[in-house]
């Protein structure tokens, strides 16, 4: 289908002799955001770091079958190209420390020795910044280090970082989970934002925030891929009676 941009095929991971994700088959289109949940262990943080071979910098690790972006399997290109179409988010805000917000947003470019001139990083700051709805509350403190900001100001400025790379999809690990009732809001109402231009994979433990900013979600249960599916259908009618068990709380 022209319209998907991630597919995975026969998708496992390991660890060691650990079978942590077990043969997982899923087609995910363009500009929809998924949301992945399952009780603890279960795999779904796993397979979101399989999607951009982030599991392979663990000692241990490995995988079999096929993750395609765009038709063409992730392990059959440059990691680096990956990570550049695939951009993460991860579960506390970690902006580079010693980086101010304007370094911040363009670290990929600078990380990946691409040399940019000052006019082509300004556009590039300025605009991830305003995609991430941050351009107004920073604008005027640019020079400023990104640990400066909030909680919810950090993860934003992740965001801004990933989306600076240009790519099309953009996995989030529990981006919010860390953070206040407010500042979730705030990244929740940017998922519904960023949907225009971008794909959302987000793994999320809180199931109102499944069903509050995803098309669709993926439920996943001891490593498998129980049951993929529109979200309110999930939320309503679950098809499989492990999706209900732990929808109404019989397992968490």
């Amino acid at each position: 289908m022209e319209n998907t941009i991630v597919k995975a095929e026969n998708y496992n991971s390991y660890f060691g002799d650990n079978h942590v994700v077990k043969d997982v088959n899923i087609s995910i289109n363009k500009n929809e955001v998924i949301a992945v949940m399952g009780p603890s262990g279960c795999g779904k943080t796993t397979f979101l770091r399989g999607i951009n071979r982030m599991h392979e910098l663990i000692p241990g690790a490995t995988s079999k079958g096929k993750i395609l972006l765009d038709g063409e399997n992730v392990y059959d290109m440059n990691a680096i190209y990956v990570r550049a179409k695939i951009g993460m988010v991860f579960q506390r805000p970690n902006p580079f420390p010693n980086l101010s917000i304007y370094e911040n947003v363009v670290a990929g470019y600078l990380l990946n020795g691409i040399k940019l001139s000052k006019a082509d990083k300004d556009v590039i700051v300025e605009k991830s910044l305003t995609s991430a709805a941050l351009w107004k509350e920073v604008k005027d403190s640019l020079h400023k280090k990104g640990t400066f900001l909030s909680g919810g100001q950090q993860q934003r400025l992740c965001i801004a970082r990933a989306i600076a790379m240009q790519p099309e999809l953009i996995l989030f690990d529990e981006p919010t989970s860390a953070l206040d009732p407010i500042s979730t809001s705030s990244v929740e109402a940017l998922f519904h934002e960023l949907k225009a231009n971008y794909t959302l994979i987000i793994v999320t433990h809180n199931m109102q925030q499944a069903a509050r900013v995803s098309d669709r979600t993926a439920f996943f249960y001891m490593g498998e891929l129980v049951e993929f599916d529109d979200t309110k259908q999930m939320f309503t009618a679950p098809r499989d009676q492990r999706t209900q068990n732990y929808i109404t709380g019989r397992f968490s």
